[in-house]
């Protein structure tokens, strides 16, 4: 099993003592039977998972599933591609705000 990014974690620790169950279910259905399930790649689950976040607008999760997607092998220039092309189907504010969260990533800040 893959570990989930540093940030990730982080995140999910803050959670832990609140809502244990949650993060339990995070932990081990999400990314430790989901994210294992061989039917698709880690990669190919990271960028369904990072247009789809970006399209929703999620931009707290998207730290952690960009920086994800990086490790999982989708170049920054496909990361960027993604953002660009949701600009026309999920609004220009979605993609406006993931960029800003993409060069965070890109540049090494903001590791919530």
């Amino acid at each position: 099993m893959s570990k989930p990014p540093a940030s990730s974690s982080a995140a999910r620790d803050a959670l832990r003592s609140f809502a244990p169950k949650l993060v339990d279910l995070t932990d081990n259905v999400l990314f430790g039977d989901v994210w294992e399930r061989p039917g698709l790649s880690k990669r190919d689950r990271s960028l369904i998972t990072c247009a789809t976040l970006v399209a929703l607008n999620r931009t707290e999760q998207q730290t952690g599933h960009f920086q994800r997607a990086l490790n999982n092998g989708v170049k920054k220039e496909e990361l960027l591609e993604l953002i660009t092309h949701l600009a026309f189907y999920s609004g220009w504010p979605t993609a406006m705000s993931a960029a800003n969260v993409a060069k965070k990533v890109f540049e090494g800040g903001d590791q919530k």
